[in-house]
């Protein structure tokens, strides 16, 4: 599951009763976004309520499902989803289910208090996990078998657990970053970019890696590095531009963001490339030039080796895909 690859990865998602709809959408619009953004179905989920009938979120808005959740020989990774009254779902059928289901299952993840319902089932013993922190202490105490992290998620071998609904959100920009590289993690994750006015108007950003930015330097580097696309500045240029070394801008980068900056430059820049590869009819020379390539040439080489596949094999596909 957490391996390079551009395969469609299946996704078994339990929702229990009283769960917010944020968390829902935590978990599924980002794999939704990759699938459009990459003009791939990359991500597939089917989603399934205990009974088999509609979920009420705790909005009063229900979530419709694929049918009951019954424990198979299913070896795709399940979430288990639950927010309030956990209690009330950790039934002795349930526990049973997910233990049996667990034996074949690639991966199971608690997302936020779904993590109480695996440790009910035993699911958790041995591993490091995290909670909402409203839960941490209550956790740790009924639970003194498992190690409780301050962390906005935890994966531990075949668990996953997360602290809450953005943290859920961090825990599938990681995913696609680790199955499908930074590009395109980057790319969903500027879908959900929100401005704060005590931060002064700088961009707050979902965490990908450690991206979450408080640095307001390495916030104005990387608004210097947007409005730049077309013309690249050198690390020794946005560093002054933003009045640090480049040497100290390098380090705060890979610090706060996970990578170098030239990488989430080039990032940028063909994420920018790749939409106007499928979204017009430029051509690849004009592309190459807008988004800061010196040449058709070198601009098809990086693409190939961030999406592997061509511009041309991306609009050829696309096209079959329109006509089927």
């Amino acid at each position: 599951m957490l391996d390079p690859s551009s395969d469609t990865l299946d996704i078994d998602i339990l929702i229990l009763p009283e769960t917010n709809l944020i968390l829902v959408a935590s978990v599924i619009e980002p794999l939704r976004a990759a699938n459009r953004i990459s003009g791939q179905d990359l991500y597939r989920w089917r989603m399934f309520s205990p009974d088999g009938q509609p979920v009420e979120t705790r909005s009063r808005i229900p979530v419709p499902v694929d049918g009951p959740f019954r424990p198979e020989k299913e070896a795709h990774p399940l979430f288990v989803l639950s927010s309030y009254q956990w209690q009330m779902s950790a039934t002795s059928l349930l526990r049973r289910q997910l233990s049996q289901t667990a034996r074949y299952r690639s991966m199971m993840a608690g997302i936020e208090s779904g993590s109480w319902l695996l440790a009910e089932a035993s699911l958790l013993d041995g591993h490091s996990v995290t909670i909402h922190w409203e839960d941490m202490e209550e956790f740790a105490s009924r639970y003194p078998q498992i190690a409780v992290m301050r962390e906005r998620y935890v994966i531990d071998g075949k668990r996953i657990t997360t602290g809450g609904s953005l943290p859920t959100l961090d825990l599938m920009l990681e995913i696609i970053r680790r199955r499908q590289g930074y590009s395109l993690a980057l790319e969903v994750s500027r879908l959900f970019i929100y401005e704060h006015e005590r931060t002064g108007g700088l961009l707050q950003v979902p965490a990908l890696g450690n991206m979450r930015v408080a640095d307001q330097r390495v916030s104005q580097a990387v608004r210097l590095m947007e409005e730049t696309v077309d013309a690249p500045l050198t690390l020794a240029r946005l560093a002054r531009r933003v009045g640090i070394s480049a040497r100290h801008l390098q380090d705060l980068f890979q610090e706060a963001m996970g990578v170098a900056p030239h990488q989430h430059y080039l990032a940028l820049r063909l994420n920018a490339a790749r939409r106007k590869v499928i979204e017009t009819r430029a051509e690849f020379a004009d592309i190459a030039a807008l988004t800061g390539f010196n040449s058709s040439s070198a601009f098809s080489r990086s693409y190939r080796a961030h999406y592997h596949e061509s511009p041309t094999e991306t609009r050829r596909r696309l096209r079959a895909g329109t006509k089927a």
